[in-house]
C-alpha cells in the first residue's frame, strides 16, 4: 500500500473533530506550527515594523536598546541572544528586503 493511502485515514479522522480541542485532532497544528503564540509573534510584528531600520541598523551595529526590545519581545532567552545576533547579521540583507522574515527569524529564535 502507498504511504499516502496509509495516513489518509488518520487525517480523515482528524478532520472530522473540529470540536476536539487538544485531543487527536490538534497534534496537526501542533506538528506544523499552527499552536504558535499569534499575540507573542503580533507583538514581534509590530516592533519590527515600527523599528525596521533601526533594528538592521543595531544588528550591523552587534546591538542596541530597539534590538533588545524586540528580543525580549520574542522572548529570546539572554544567554541565546550573541548567536542569535550573529545569525541576524549573517542574514542581515535577507531583513533588509523582507521584515517578515525578521519577525519569523526572532519569533522562532524566542521558542
Amino acid at each position: 500500500m502507498r504511504p499516502a493511502l496509509l495516513m489518509l485515514p488518520l487525517l480523515t479522522a482528524c478532520a472530522a473533530m473540529p470540536n476536539d480541542p487538544g485531543g487527536l485532532s490538534a497534534w496537526p497544528g501542533a506538528l506544523f506550527g499552527a499552536g504558535a503564540d499569534t499575540a507573542q509573534s503580533g507583538a514581534v510584528e509590530l516592533v519590527v515594523k515600527t523599528h525596521h531600520t533601526a533594528l538592521l541598523t543595531e544588528i550591523a551595529a552587534g546591538g542596541g536598546p530597539t534590538l533588545t526590545r524586540a528580543m525580549d519581545t520574542a522572548g529570546i532567552p539572554l544567554p541565546d541572544r550573541p548567536a542569535r545576533l550573529i545569525q541576524l547579521n549573517a542574514d542581515l540583507g535577507l531583513y533588509a528586503a523582507n521584515p517578515g522574515a525578521l519577525v519569523t527569524a526572532l519569533t522562532v529564535y524566542g521558542r
